[in-house]
């Protein structure tokens, strides 16, 4: 199959695994690939917005579902089902040619038609005109980084009169919501055809469960979650770039009982203890490897600055701190962050209440574009849309710097995403957020 160059942190490898998949073996066709996540959608739209804070949902929703545009391993949009694409003066009207010999799952053609209609029910704001062999897009206003926005999950062309169809290599075989999904692999697929039968994907599985089946060999991939991370160190592990961002959302408050809290949290130990350092420790909306200046909002913990601050300024009561419940990172990071606060003489307390004065959140970048993953983080956290004043680092520095001295937010950590691979599963390749490439992998049918 075509491959698009992706980068691969392998962190750990077992015993098990001196045979390199890597090794002078030719891929094997046939089996079925067996797999395990802990969200459990209840829809498959690569428009569903579950999808935006996910790695294993747009892992599953690319082998179904393609977009325009893919993004390479510098961060650079390429052609996937779109052949090329050029702008009009001004970067608010592009075209994309659309070419032909790619089918939906169901046999029938992508035409500018279709793709059009799938673009207009991701992004009702474009006005979009299909063309002879073209898609035309309209942008509300200047758009240079569109190509790049195109590549995201959200953006995958589907046929939605039930049931959905795509283009991608695998079609639907059975779906049942929240629980299971089936795939077939395609033989007409236009890239080629993929190497496994099938995939069938279990859903809603807890992190501890899946480790469980890939230890009994019911499982050839699995999600590794820190918390879970000390019974996984005997296993073949591989971990993407530091990239899920944590952080604390404020609503209006005392700002300097915010500074106070935020010299109070001793992200050093949280990482290296709690999450067992899987992540890195973060001032900044981006990561380093992704802008390259990270760096430049650093961060430390100051015990004594933060009582001074609170001595000075006395908060009326206790904050309220809330965070998905269903996330248990995210209760040991604000049971930790709780316990900090008291050292400074701030007082929190845990909360489920929708309009608490802290939200801790974990949220993941709808792309490797740093402009693109910018702009999506801020909108998630309720920020205007960033002015760029140009596609420089500069420019990108100055608007997440302006964001940043809103102080409406607290970085705290850029989190990897883990998975961990049964002995038969080779060739598994991983964007640098984490997404896997499961339409290049195959099975080993021999003895590990």
């Amino acid at each position: 199959m075509r491959r698009i160059g992706l980068a691969l942190l392998v962190m750990a490898v077992s015993p098990a695994w001196t045979h390199s998949a890597n090794a002078a073996v030719r891929p094997r066709y046939g089996g079925t690939l067996r797999v395990a996540i802990q969200a459990a959608p209840l829809s498959i739209d690569p428009n569903d917005s579950v999808q935006a804070n996910s790695v294993s949902l747009p892992s599953v929703s690319r082998l179904i579902f393609e977009t325009l545009v893919v993004i390479d391993e510098h961060g650079e949009p390429q052609p996937w089902l779109a052949s090329s694409w050029q702008a009009e003066p001004g970067n608010q009207r592009w075209q994309f040619s659309i070419p032909r010999g790619v089918t939906f799952s169901d046999g029938s053609p992508l035409t500018p038609d279709t793709v059009a209609a799938s673009l207009r029910s991701a992004n009702p704001k474009w006005k979009i005109f299909p063309a002879a062999d073209a898609v035309m897009i309209e942008c509300e206003v200047a758009d240079p980084f569109l190509p790049a926005e195109l590549a995201q999950t959200r953006y995958g062309i589907a046929k939605r009169d039930q049931p959905l169809r795509g283009t991608g290599p695998f079609a639907i075989k059975e779906w049942s919501p929240g629980k299971k999904l089936i795939l077939i692999a395609r033989d007409d697929y236009w890239s080629g055809r993929a190497f496994v039968d099938s995939v069938e994907i279990e859903l809603g599985k807890a992190a501890r469960d899946q480790m469980i089946a890939l230890d009994v060999g019911k499982l050839d991939l699995s999600e590794v979650s820190p918390e879970t991370a000390s019974v996984a160190n005997d296993r073949h592990i591989e971990r993407s770039l530091p990239v899920q961002w944590v952080g604390l959302v404020f609503a209006p408050a005392e700002a300097r009982l915010r500074e106070a809290l935020g010299l109070s949290i001793d992200r050093a130990t949280i990482n290296n203890v709690l999450l067992r350092g899987s992540g890195e420790v973060t001032g900044s909306f981006l990561p380093e490897w992704m802008s390259g200046y990270s760096f430049l909002f650093p961060v430390s913990r100051n015990l004594d600055r933060a009582r001074q601050l609170t001595s000075e300024t006395r908060a009326s009561g206790a904050w309220s701190l809330s965070f998905d419940s269903s996330d248990p990172l995210l209760r040991l990071i604000a049971e930790r962050i709780v316990l900090n606060a008291k050292d400074a003489g701030l007082s929190l307390q845990l909360s489920n209440a929708s309009s608490a004065d802290i939200t801790l959140v974990r949220l993941m970048p709808a792309s490797t574009e740093p402009h693109i993953a910018l702009g999506n983080l801020l909108a998630r956290l309720g920020f205007p849309a960033p002015t760029f004043e140009n596609a420089s680092p500069s420019a990108l520095y100055a608007a997440e710097k302006a964001a940043l001295e809103s102080q409406r937010v607290l970085p705290l950590f850029h989190l990897r995403s883990t998975v961990a691979l049964g002995a038969a599963l080779r060739d598994l390749q991983q964007t640098d957020s984490g997404v896997w490439r499961l339409d290049n992998v195959w099975l080993w049918a021999g003895t590990p």
